[in-house]
């Protein structure tokens, strides 16, 4: 009995391995592939929090019900509200919307501006209250 089968099975299964990994690397960025990255001290940590949008971000209370993304275990916490903000894609244009939280959201520009709604674009910098995060694009 010889192995040349199995071996030509598993060259098979290598090449198909392959090009499927070259076909994703090829795709554009679909709408619900995004993350935000926790920045503590001007660092990117590695905290980070898949978003699919519409994700509604916050802290988890049995009283006001599930979020899509929890962030009630960073040490920040204390300043995010249970619904504090959203994160939207609409036509391919990405959006954090506050939700009339009580410490503000805020987009880095020159400064930290506070905003109801601003345009989130791959490594823009946010605030949810004192927690700051960075945008990416999966």
């Amino acid at each position: 009995m010889t192995d040349e089968p199995i071996v030509d099975a598993m060259e098979e299964v290598e090449e198909a391995v392959v090009e499927t990994d070259e076909a994703i690397a090829e795709e554009p960025v679909a709408a619900g592939l995004a993350r935000i990255v926790v920045k503590r001290s001007g660092v990117e940590t590695d905290d980070a929090f898949p978003v699919n949008p519409p994700a509604t971000l916050g802290r988890f209370d049995p009283g006001v019900g599930p979020i899509d993304v929890d962030l009630g275990n960073l040490p920040e916490a204390v300043y995010i509200s249970r619904k504090h903000a959203k994160i939207t894609c609409e036509d391919g244009v990405w959006k954090v919307v506050d939700l009339g939280s009580s410490n503000g959201t805020f987009v880095l520009r020159a400064d930290f501006e506070k905003v109801d709604e601003a345009e989130l674009e791959e490594g823009t910098e946010f605030a949810l209250g004192n927690a700051r995060f960075v945008f990416h694009l999966s």
